[in-house]
């Protein structure tokens, strides 16, 4: 994937709003404290019908990625990070934009030796929607950072922070990143800590699978 594309596909929508970076870590920070989530009013009965309903499409629209990371990337879904603990792989697809529930722009993908298991969805956002696009939806957060073309990354608050390569593998600089607000959705990988809860405890034996 050529780092023009992906940059296309995060930053386009980040132009629009402005945002400006505010991370100068260099290593990543933990999950909890890089995916923090605000909570929403509890959906009623009507919106727990049409979340289902979403979730039953989204399910039919994506089956072909559960088992099959070779399918996803097929269809133009590529590297971007690689495990982050308790979360996952995660393959952005830069030609998809804007939200809609059957064709989520990341897959996030838990690895057990050659095997690869489809396990949430997620979407990128400049700023926190105004509403959000599901039924009590909650937010994360995921700092400005460096990408690499192997899926390492390093945080940095401005791109001319970035190496030319990466400092852990020396890959090639793909992509940088303002701070971003992330959705996810966990779909295909039952989580007890919430549908949009960004960490799951259920996937940690896979954090060094």
């Amino acid at each position: 994937m050529r780092r023009t594309l992906i940059a296309l596909a995060i930053a386009g929508a980040l132009a629009a709003s402005g945002c400006a970076a505010r991370s100068a870590a260099s290593q990543p920070p933990t999950p909890a404290a890089a995916h923090q989530h605000t909570a929403q009013t509890a959906p009623g009965t009507s919106d727990s019908r049409g979340l289902a309903t979403q979730l039953a499409r989204a399910r039919l629209a994506t089956a072909k990625y559960a088992t099959n990371l070779g399918a996803a990337k097929a269809d133009g879904y590529q590297i971007i990070t690689r495990m982050i603990p308790d979360m996952g792989w995660h393959f952005l697809n830069p030609t998809i934009q804007g939200f809609d529930i059957t064709r989520p722009p990341i897959l996030v993908y838990e690895r057990h030796g050659r095997s690869w298991q489809l396990a949430a969805f997620e979407w990128v956002f400049p700023t926190k929607p105004a509403s959000p696009p599901l039924p009590g939806a909650t937010y994360g957060s995921f700092g400005a950072a460096c990408h690499y073309r192997d899926g390492t990354f390093v945080f940095a608050r401005v791109q001319e922070l970035c190496a030319k390569r990466s400092p852990q593998t020396g890959a090639p600089f793909n992509f940088w990143h303002p701070d971003l607000v992330t959705l996810h959705v966990w779909l295909w990988y039952p989580n007890p800590a919430g549908l949009y809860n960004g960490t799951n405890p259920l996937v940690r034996p896979f954090n060094h699978s």
